[in-house]
């Protein structure tokens, strides 16, 4: 019984492992880049909208919890895969079934195949359950966790990745002397080269057009991955892999563009969501005078 408990183990371990190796990192911008796009979220919501994010995460803000996702990798490995999608190089559109897998031992068609493990299908998915007001505010507050999370994930070009070389985190660089992977060059280094805070840097460059914000905002979760795709190829351009000042130059104009991107798009799926109040917060009893 003992041998036979081992041997279950070790290929649990073993199976866990190979999960883990074939799936780009989970982290998307890195817990700068990610707060900035739920602080750009937060200056525009509605009031209305404002009082639904109080009212479920409170005292926490937007960009507080916008790596919360980052951290339930570990425990919880199926959502590894919810932060990115591939899309072969040569692809012109976003195609479900080839681009989002479905979820282990789940059939085409199945009953429960109505939500797949990739970045387009679970914002889909954590939207419609954040709208649900049948639900807990909980499981209500958890859905809006990973909806931050996930738009900021998919605005990042590394996050609809090339399959083979697991969104760049195969291919191995040099930042500035030090040994890493592109993956992690456009997840936070890039963004950290800046030498700002992350309401420094949304300061800066938190200045859409009116046409912009109509624009960005009227557009699909596929339409956001397909961007982040058709910016892959400036991306792969490193040369011998020593990558400093120029690379940067070349390259954070896109970052802070997609940023931006993110944190308009967001606040634009949070103020439909909220459409009407949060319920009122009861305010703490006033402690009773004593009896004289």
């Amino acid at each position: 019984m003992t041998v036979h408990y081992a041997i279950v183990r070790a290929c649990l371990t073993a199976i866990v492992a190979a999960v883990l190796a074939s799936a780009p990192a989970a982290h998307a911008w890195g817990g700068l880049g990610h707060r900035l796009t739920g602080l750009i979220a937060a200056k525009r919501l509605t009031p209305t909208a404002q009082q639904n994010v109080a009212w479920l995460i409170g005292p926490q803000s937007l960009a507080d919890v916008a790596s919360w996702a980052d951290r339930q990798v570990d425990a919880e490995v199926q959502t590894s895969y919810w932060h990115y999608l591939n899309i072969p190089p040569t692809a012109t559109a976003y195609d479900r079934d080839r681009d989002c897998p479905r979820q282990p031992g789940v059939a085409a068609g199945a009953r429960n195949d109505r939500w797949r493990d990739c970045a387009v299908d679970r914002i889909l998915y954590h939207e419609e359950r954040l709208a649900d007001l049948s639900l807990d505010r909980a499981d209500r507050a958890t859905a809006l966790k990973f909806l931050v999370h996930f738009v900021g994930d998919v605005h990042q070009p590394l996050h609809v990745g090339r399959r083979a070389d697991r969104g760049g985190n195969s291919i191995e660089a040099v930042w500035f002397a030090e040994k890493t992977n592109l993956h992690s060059v456009w997840d936070s280094q890039l963004i950290e080269n800046e030498k700002l805070s992350f309401s420094e840097f949304a300061a800066f460059i938190d200045h859409p057009t009116l046409e912009e914000l109509k624009t960005w905002q009227g557009s699909t979760y596929a339409d956001w991955a397909l961007e982040s795709k058709a910016l892959r190829d400036r991306v792969y351009r490193i040369g011998d892999g020593k990558l400093g000042y120029q690379y940067a130059y070349d390259n954070i104009g896109v970052i802070k563009r997609r940023l931006l991107q993110a944190g308009v798009r967001l606040s634009g799926v949070l103020n439909a969501v909220f459409a009407s109040a949060a319920p009122s917060i009861p305010a703490p009893s006033e402690p009773s005078e004593p009896n004289p």
